[in-house]
C-alpha cells in the first residue's frame, strides 16, 4: 500500500482540482510528510516549506494555473508548489548537480512564472504580469505570495504604491509566518475575512459608494467609518491606504477558510491584499520549536533531528569574522555592526548577544543598510556591514554614491564570495570583484586562508580611512588557524609563495591552493596577491620581467575581474608579456557541489594545468 496515495495521483494541478474538497486535508498531511522525508535526505529549506503546505494546495486548487500566474517571493517556500506541479520525483535531486533548483525557475517549469531567490520582487513582477494581461478577452489572474520578512524591503512598498493607483487586478498574499504584524488569529477574524471577501459585502460597498457619491461629505464619512471599524479588528489600515482591499488575517493552515476566501477573491476586481498567518515548521515539532535551525538544513535523521554542538568541524570564514567582530568590539567601543537580516548566516549571533546596543539588523533592506552605515561613519563611528556578496549587489548605488563618493570609512565584510554550491546562480557571489574594482576609493582584499582573513579584517578596520571590502568564501579554507590579536597587512602588498621559472601564477583569494598544486607540476612561481585593489604593482611588474607567461586565478567572473586589472597594468607599462586570465566564464553557473562547479568552470587543478599547457602551446606555435 502506498504511503502517499493521494499525492502520488497528482502529476499537475489539474489532478489536484479533480479531488473533492473533503480530501484536501488528507492531501496536506501527505504533502507535509513527503516534504519532511525528502528534505531530510537531500537537504534544503525546510521550515518555510512546511509552513506553506495548505497555502500551496489552496492556490493551485482555486486558480487555473499555470494560466493564472502565481509569483512566489524569495522562492524557498515553493517545495510544495514544485511537488504539486509535476516535480515530485525530481525532489530526490533537489539542489544537486543537474537536479532541480531549490527556487522557482522559468526554464524548469511553466508553473514557475517568475524566477526568484532574492527577496521582495514578487509584487513588482506580478503587477507587471497583471498590466500585460489587462484588456485581454480572458485576463488571467496575477497573484504575488510574499513572506513577512520580504515586506521589510523598500521594493515591496514601491510596488504596493504603484499597484494601488492602477486599475489592475492583482492579489497580494502576505504569508505572515512570524506573526510580526498581528497576534494569532481566531474564529472571529476568520469569519470576518470570509464575509469581507464575499461578493455580497463588496457589492454593498460599491452600491453605497454610488448612493453617497452625490454627497461628498457623507461619502468621506462612510469611508472613514468603514476604515476605523476594520482598523479595530484588523491591521489592514496601512494596506488600505495604499489602495488595496485588505482581507484578513486568516489561518493559513485551515483549508476550510483558505479555499472559500480565495474563491471569493477570485471574483473581485482591483488590487486585493490577503493576510495569511502560517507557522514555520508546521507539523514537525522540532522545526516548530526552532524554525531558524531548520530553515536551511543538510541531510539529517527525521526522528533524531539535527544534532548540534558536537564540534570537531573546521573553522569557517564566517566564524573567523564573527570571532574577530566580538574581539574588536571589546577593544573599540566605536565599532557598530550592521546586517540586512543575516545574523545567523553572517556569524553575528554572539555579537548580537554581547553587544546588543551596537548591533543593528535592519531587515531585508540592503540599500538602507549601506546608507545607514554611511551616516554612522559621518559621525566618527566605525560601521561594519556584514553582507553576502550576492545581496550587496542590491545596494550598488548606495555603495558608490553614499559611501565611496564621500570616501567614508565603511567596512564591508562580504561573505559567500565565489561559488556557494546548492543555492545556485542566484546566490553565487561571482561578480563582486568586478563591480567593486571599478569604484574609486575602494580597498578590496581576498584572503587565501582563515588567518589571512582575520588579518585583512583588522587591516580594513585600522589602516584605511575610506571604504574597504574583505571578500571571503563560504565554508572553510586552507585551515590555517587565526590568532587572537589584531595583526595587519601592508595595504596593496602581496607575497611570493613559490619561486619557479617561466610561468608565474597570480592567485587572488580562494584559488591559492589550486595555484600551488599546479605550480608543483609546472615548476612555476606562485604569488598570493591578497589585494585586488590596490594591486601590488611592483610585484606584478617584477614577475612580468622574469617570466614568459602570467596566469591569474580568481573565483570571480573573468570579465572585469582581477585578471583584467593585471592585464591593464602591463598594457599601461608597455610590457608585452602574455596574460592568461582564468576565472568564472561569462555565463550563469547552475547549482551543485562546489568542487563539481569549479571543475565545470575549468578552475580545478587538473583543468587549470591543462588550460595553461594548451595556452603555452598556442603561444609557442606563433613564434
Amino acid at each position: 500500500m502506498s504511503t502517499y496515495p493521494l499525492l502520488e495521483g497528482i502529476e499537475s494541478p489539474a489532478d489536484l482540482r479533480a479531488l473533492e474538497r473533503k480530501d484536501l486535508p488528507a492531501l496536506a498531511d501527505e504533502l507535509r510528510a513527503f516534504l519532511l522525508e525528502s528534505v531530510s535526505k537531500t537537504g534544503g529549506h525546510l521550515s518555510s516549506n512546511l509552513g506553506t503546505v495548505e497555502l500551496s494546495i489552496a492556490l493551485h486548487y482555486v486558480f487555473d494555473t499555470p494560466e493564472d500566474r502565481i509569483v512566489w517571493d524569495v522562492g524557498h517556500q515553493t517545495y510544495g508548489h514544485k511537488i504539486l506541479t509535476g516535480r515530485r520525483e525530481g525532489m530526490a535531486t533537489l539542489r544537486q548537480y543537474h537536479g532541480i533548483s531549490g527556487f522557482p525557475r522559468r526554464c524548469e517549469s511553466a508553473y514557475d512564472t517568475f524566477g526568484t531567490a532574492h527577496s521582495s520582487t514578487s509584487i513588482s513582477a506580478a503587477l507587471g504580469m497583471a498590466v500585460a494581461s489587462k484588456g485581454a478577452e480572458s485576463p488571467r489572474k496575477a497573484i504575488a505570495v510574499i513572506g513577512d520578512g520580504a515586506m521589510s524591503a523598500g521594493m515591496a512598498f514601491e510596488a504596493l504604491n504603484n499597484a494601488g493607483v492602477l486599475d489592475t487586478d492583482l492579489l497580494v498574499v502576505l504569508n505572515d509566518n512570524e506573526m510580526s504584524i498581528s497576534p494569532p488569529v481566531g474564529a472571529l477574524t476568520n469569519i470576518l475575512a470570509r464575509l469581507m471577501s464575499g461578493r455580497t459585502f463588496n457589492a454593498a460597498r460599491r452600491a453605497g459608494e454610488r448612493v453617497l457619491r452625490g454627497s461628498p461629505t457623507m461619502l468621506e464619512f462612510a469611508k472613514r467609518v468603514e476604515e476605523h471599524v476594520k482598523g479595530m479588528i484588523t491591521p489592514g489600515t496601512l494596506f488600505e491606504e495604499f489602495g488595496f482591499n485588505y482581507i484578513g488575517p486568516i489561518d493559513g493552515h485551515d483549508l476550510d477558510v483558505l479555499i472559500p476566501t480565495l474563491q471569493n477573491l477570485k471574483q473581485l476586481k482591483g488590487p486585493l491584499f490577503l493576510h495569511v498567518v502560517t507557522r514555520k515548521g508546521q507539523g514537525y515539532k522540532l522545526a516548530e520549536a526552532d524554525p531558524i535551525l531548520y530553515h536551511g538544513v543538510s541531510k539529517f535523521d527525521r526522528a533524531a533531528g539535527i544534532q548540534t554542538g558536537k564540534g570537531g568541524g573546521k573553522l569557517t570564514y564566517t566564524q573567523v569574522f564573527g570571532d574577530w567582530l566580538c574581539d574588536m568590539a571589546a577593544h573599540d567601543p566605536d565599532l557598530i555592526a550592521i546586517t540586512p537580516a543575516m545574523r545567523e548566516g553572517s556569524g553575528m549571533v554572539r555579537f548580537a548577544e554581547q553587544f546588543p546596543e551596537r548591533y543593528h539588523d535592519v531587515g531585508i533592506a540592503e540599500q538602507h543598510a549601506v546608507t545607514f552605515a554611511a551616516g554612522i561613519a559621518c559621525e566618527g563611528k566605525r560601521p561594519v556591514v556584514a553582507i553576502y556578496s550576492t545581496f550587496l549587489q542590491r545596494a550598488y548605488d548606495q555603495l558608490i554614491h553614499d559611501v565611496a563618493l564621500q570616501n567614508l570609512p565603511v567596512m564591508f565584510a562580504i561573505d559567500r564570495g565565489g561559488l556557494v554550491g546548492a543555492d545556485g546562480a542566484t546566490h553565487h557571489g561571482v561578480f563582486d570583484l568586478s563591480y567593486l574594482n571599478c569604484v574609486p576609493n575602494m580597498v578590496i582584499m581576498a584572503p587565501a586562508d582563515e588567518d589571512e582573513c582575520r588579518r585583512m579584517l583588522s587591516t580594513a578596520y585600522y589602516h584605511h580611512e575610506g571604504p574597504t571590502a574583505v571578500r571571503y568564501p563560504r565554508g572553510s579554507g586552507a585551515g590555517k588557524l587565526p590568532g587572537k590579536d589584531f595583526a595587519t597587512l601592508p595595504i596593496g602588498k602581496g607575497e611570493v609563495r613559490r619561486e619557479g621559472k617561466d610561468i608565474a601564477l597570480l592567485a587572488f583569494g580562494s584559488l591559492l591552493g589550486t595555484a600551488l598544486e599546479v605550480a608543483e607540476t609546472l615548476d612555476a612561481s606562485v604569488a598570493n596577491m591578497r589585494f585586488v585593489k590596490p594591486l601590488d604593482r611592483e610585484l606584478v611588474l617584477r614577475l612580468a620581467e622574469s617570466h614568459s607567461l602570467l596566469v591569474t586565478l580568481e573565483e570571480n567572473a573573468v570579465v572585469g575581474g582581477a585578471g583584467s586589472e593585471v592585464a591593464r597594468l602591463l598594457e599601461d607599462e608597455g610590457l608585452l608579456v602574455p596574460v592568461l586570465r582564468l576565472g568564472l566564464p561569462d555565463r550563469f553557473i547552475d547549482h551543485g557541489d562546489q568542487a563539481q562547479l569549479l571543475a565545470e568552470a575549468g578552475l580545478d587543478a587538473a583543468s587549470v594545468l591543462e588550460r595553461i599547457r594548451t595556452h603555452r602551446t598556442k603561444l609557442l606555435s606563433r613564434r
